[in-house]
């Protein structure tokens, strides 16, 4: 866990319990080969010593499938699924394929039957035109039609796409709301395009500004030294961190230590700025 998934944890957690509402914590692992032994683990540590608990979980995905079985079969059944042989540099070559938000569109090229046959097939979702346009709590409009070309529901080797795993995910926890990273916003309109096809119902979105470093690089798990273990291990207080985190997000006039519980009276959710918050561990 890092400074940007705690400053997303924050907001979620201030949303929560500011609106006496449940937080269900998810261990999103389905992609097992890349999972870490022990990782789950260290980060529902990192949330307790922030102070950051949750009401129900952990769930993980690694123990549903069954559920994304289901969910799969029946898009199968109303026509929305059909096999992909193409490979991500072979789409990514087509020099006319269209880009939107997240890079190059694919063309559908397997959409009238496989390509490349006797290749493992990924499953993809027919996504049409134009794709849907939602408002964010944080974020404000994002416009219909930004997001588009057919996605993965199940990839080639059997694993579980994100997309997919949500969706089934914050509906069968009748989530209300989905708090993250301002780089899954784009994602969100397909996210609601399965909703639809599904008959479930959708949350709302809030996508909450990513933390930088000082060249602007979002963080990641490569940066070590913003990691909450590194900071813990540096003799940090968990207060000095939710202050800081708290500052970042407009909530305190200096990065005071402050516990997370000292924020809910005055924290709200349409006051969160939606920039990124760009973080100088030297400073």
């Amino acid at each position: 866990m890092h400074l940007g998934h705690a400053r997303t944890a924050l907001v979620t957690w201030l949303r929560a319990r500011e609106r006496e509402g449940v937080i269900v914590m998810r261990i999103e692992d389905i992609d097992r080969p890349r999972t870490v032994p022990g990782a789950a683990d260290a980060i529902c540590r990192d949330h307790e010593w922030l102070g950051l608990t949750w009401d129900e979980g952990p769930i993980f995905q690694s123990s549903r499938d069954e559920a994304y079985e289901r969910a799969l079969s029946q898009l199968t059944e109303r026509g929305y699924v059909y096999p992909c042989t193409c490979s991500r540099k072979e789409i990514a070559e087509i020099a006319s394929a269209p880009h939107g938000d997240e890079g190059p569109r694919y063309p559908g090229t397997c959409r009238n039957g496989v390509t490349k046959p006797g290749r493992p097939a990924a499953l993809r979702f027919r996504f049409e035109d134009p794709s849907p346009a939602f408002e964010d709590l944080v974020c404000g409009e994002y416009s219909e039609g930004r997001v588009g070309g057919d996605f993965v529901l199940r990839r080639a080797d059997g694993a579980w796409a994100y997309q997919l795993a949500v969706v089934v995910d914050d509906a069968e926890s009748n989530i209300t709301e989905v708090i993250r990273g301002a780089d899954l916003l784009s994602s969100t309109p397909r996210q609601l395009a399965l909703y639809e096809a599904l008959g479930y119902r959708a949350p709302r979105f809030a996508h909450v500004g990513l933390v930088v470093d000082p060249d602007g690089t979002r963080l990641s798990k490569r940066h070590g030294s913003n990691a909450i273990e590194a900071l813990r291990d540096a003799g940090r207080q968990p207060e000095e961190v939710i202050g800081l985190l708290a500052h970042s997000l407009g909530l305190c006039p200096s990065p005071d230590p402050i516990a997370a519980e000292g924020l809910v009276s005055r924290f709200a959710l349409s006051e969160i700025p939606a920039s990124s918050f760009r973080w100088d561990p030297e400073g």
